[in-house]
């Protein structure tokens, strides 16, 4: 809804089960649509999404009017790109392929200004309303909210400690990437990828944390939820765009 001013990303994972949508066109006009569409949030792709920083500006004040959480998942979680993005405005940041809770603590340090962290210090963006909040840095630190992603055999032998690693906040499921990982299939019927997927679960709820996975439908989110998932994503803009469109051609044509 317009006008809605979004909840805080941290109070959305803790919230209890939420759906969103990966957001790569990098298209304003895209972005809004699946904000009215009615995910709880957006996760704008800089890994393998078409878009770029600049692109972000204006898919998170859209996100943001209709009262959307807006997360990025960035290509490398290096400090200057993570830092850059949250000055943008954006809420979450989320880290793809990481190996080890030693790698999650540094991702975390990036997203937090010292002494926390070793995020740059400045206020002439978007986050610290260019300057004129003068309360932004103090509460920073404890608002931005990380996503590690579980896409590779190191991370699943780890991921007890890296969902123990202090200020980690999701563990994030690519299941493409770790089904590749394992030899096996993105699918829950899959033993070996179903058993992969209840370890990150497991782990999540010994340390507290939210689990999250990306599904290409609704009937496998579905199943995602009643596996203990709760930080849910489904489909794609571009998705969206190609499966409707399919559709409908085949549809037409068999009906002339």
């Amino acid at each position: 809804m317009v006008g809605t001013k979004p909840m805080p990303f941290g109070e959305l994972v803790r919230s209890g089960t939420t759906y969103g949508t990966f957001v790569g066109l990098g298209s304003t006009v895209a972005a809004e649509v699946c904000a009215i569409a009615g995910f709880d949030w957006l996760l704008f792709d800089l890994e393998h999404g078409a878009g770029n920083e600049r692109d972000l500006i204006g898919q998170i004040a859209v996100a943001k009017r209709h009262g959307v959480g807006t997360a990025v998942r960035v290509e490398t979680p290096t400090r200057i790109r993570c830092g850059r993005v949250l000055d943008l405005g954006v809420e979450a940041v989320m880290a793809p392929r990481l190996d080890s809770a030693e790698e999650a603590a540094e991702f975390v340090s990036h997203l937090r200004y010292p002494p926390q962290g070793d995020r740059g210090v400045a206020t002439y963006h978007s986050a610290a309303a260019f300057g004129l909040d003068p309360d932004y840095l103090s509460r920073a630190n404890d608002a931005v909210v990380a996503i590690v992603q579980i896409e590779t055999q190191p991370a699943l032998s780890d991921v007890e400690r890296i969902a123990r690693t202090p200020g980690v906040d999701v563990l994030f499921v690519g299941p493409r990437d770790l089904a590749a990982a394992l030899g096996t299939t993105p699918s829950p019927d899959a033993p070996d990828f179903a058993a992969a997927l209840r370890s990150v679960v497991t782990a999540c709820r010994g340390a507290g944390i939210g689990a999250g996975v990306l599904a290409g439908d609704a009937a496998t989110a579905a199943r995602y939820v009643q596996m203990g998932f709760a930080f849910v994503g489904i489909g794609s803009d571009s998705a969206f765009i190609a499966q409707g469109g399919r559709q409908a051609i085949r549809a037409v044509k068999a009906l002339t």
